[in-house]
């Protein structure tokens, strides 16, 4: 199978069986998001969802969040991984936001990048999910999933992994594209236990092909 045959059948397969695929993160707005992206990092979403109702009611905006106090943010977020230093980055973003960007989650990624706490995967998900843009954020489960059923051929870079996807996925399904690798990692094809027999994507897979051919 060519790697064209190979995107060509994946993605036409999640086309048809997960249209719908979207964040599970909870949010109302572009700067909700935001945060919720930026608590995310190496913590689940269920986790996330659970912590931001109480903080968002709080500090609803950029300028609520930038005048409160970094231990008042983390009174909301301790039972989030490394709350200290996201409630860190969460107060110096919302500051800068209001100081350069007019209290407005800006909508390039340069300007994203240059939030506290925003990296590339963060600014691609906001850019992706927030802005419609074509956009390929590259979490764990992205990069194990494109490396195991053959879309990049073993990645060693979460960048390098992103420009392959980039490449070979058409623009106008490349943010949904991103969702369908994160979702299907996250419950299919889990890191440890990958659910094979069940996995709508198998006969594409290479990891599964090359193992059955055993």
């Amino acid at each position: 199978m060519t790697t064209k045959e190979r995107y060509n059948q994946v993605l036409d397969w999640f086309i048809h069986n997960a249209p719908d695929a979207k964040s599970e993160l909870d949010f109302s707005n572009n700067f909700e998001l935001l945060v919720a992206v930026v608590l995310s990092a190496q913590c689940t979403d269920k986790r996330v969802n659970m912590v931001t109702p109480a903080l968002f009611k709080a500090l609803p905006d950029a300028k609520s969040m930038s005048q409160a106090s970094v231990n008042e943010i983390l009174e909301y977020i301790h039972s989030i991984s490394y709350p200290n230093s996201k409630a860190q980055h969460l107060h110096d973003m919302a500051v800068m936001l209001e100081q350069d960007f007019n209290g407005i989650v800006p909508n390039d990624p340069e300007s994203l990048q240059k939030l506290p706490g925003v990296g590339r995967k963060t600014a691609n998900v906001i850019m992706a999910v927030a802005f419609d843009q074509p956009a390929m954020p590259v979490d764990t489960h992205v990069f194990r999933v494109s490396n195991r059923i053959g879309l990049t051929n073993n990645g060693k870079t979460p960048i390098e992994v992103e420009k392959v996807l980039v490449k070979n996925i058409p623009a106008q399904i490349l943010s949904k594209a991103h969702h369908w690798l994160l979702l299907h990692g996250r419950y299919t094809c889990t890191a440890r236990s990958p659910k094979c027999e069940e996995c709508g994507i198998s006969n594409f897979c290479k990891h599964y092909l090359s193992n059955t051919k055993q």
